[in-house]
């Protein structure tokens, strides 16, 4: 059982009154390893709300450096860690929001061939990369490593999450969907564009990436219903969340 010291007790106050999580939870969260895919506008959050919250490792994967656009939305970047790599500059803000946090940094692009065994070291994953080809990568490692992932997507104004665990069966003992039953094909290139054409809403990004670290808190400590076979969808001008179920093709 990893004990937590009086300082850590302090810290986590405002979980450990919580019923749902208390002692025990924290616990799980001290223990818990996860892997965050990009440290840009989704990774922002979740690595934030996630080092608050004292999950014990975070895995960071990022090959791309830290420039003047992202910092509209990025906003574990500073001003000053313009130039550095996102992986670097990403910990150095870890470190000041909780020291109990060991982070291990991966300043590479992940890509179908090393995504199972880096995927296999952690206990959850959070995607927050913005291309269809690191995101089935992504899905089909942790489909295979039975690893929960937390999925997002995000452009101009409109979100969407949704949590897979493929290997797992529902309540109803059908097999959950994986990432390709919800999206069987990646769209022709040059259909959706990049934030960079598009545009988005910085903001936005920090919406939707808290949703992410609120389910991968979730997964850890066992509570609430994921959102596995259900996308959310935030429509950000219209206020509005929908919800739509998929199931295993």
């Amino acid at each position: 059982m990893t004990s937590l010291t009086d300082e850590e007790l302090e810290r986590y106050a405002r979980h450990i009154v919580l019923p749902e999580i208390g002692g025990p939870g924290q616990q799980k969260l001290k223990r818990a390893r996860v892997l965050v895919i990009g440290a840009g506008g989704l990774g922002a959050p979740v690595l934030e709300y996630l080092a608050a919250a004292g999950v014990g490792t975070l895995g960071i994967v990022d090959d791309d450096t830290v420039s003047l656009s992202n910092l509209q939305r990025q906003v574990i970047h500073g001003t000053d860690t313009v130039g550095m790599a996102k992986t670097g500059s990403a910990k150095a803000a870890i470190a000041r929001i909780n020291p109990h946090v060991a982070v291990e940094e991966y300043n590479l692009r992940l890509t179908s061939d090393n995504a199972p065994a880096l995927v296999a070291r952690y206990d959850v994953v959070v995607d927050g990369s913005d291309n269809f080809e690191t995101r089935y990568a992504v899905a089909d490692a942790c489909a295979a490593e039975k690893r929960p992932l937390v999925h997002a997507a995000v452009g101009r104004f409109d979100g969407s999450v949704t949590v897979l665990k493929p290997f797992e069966a529902g309540t109803d003992g059908s097999p959950n969907p994986s990432y390709r039953d919800l999206f069987p094909d990646a769209p022709p290139p040059g259909l959706v564009p990049s934030c960079a054409v598009a545009g988005v809403l910085g903001v936005l990004t920090g919406v939707i990436g808290t949703l992410q670290a609120m389910e991968a808190i979730k997964l850890i400590a066992g509570i609430g219903e994921p959102l596995v076979g259900r996308l959310l969808l935030y429509d950000a001008l219209a206020a509005r969340f929908d919800t739509i179920r998929y199931k295993k093709n």
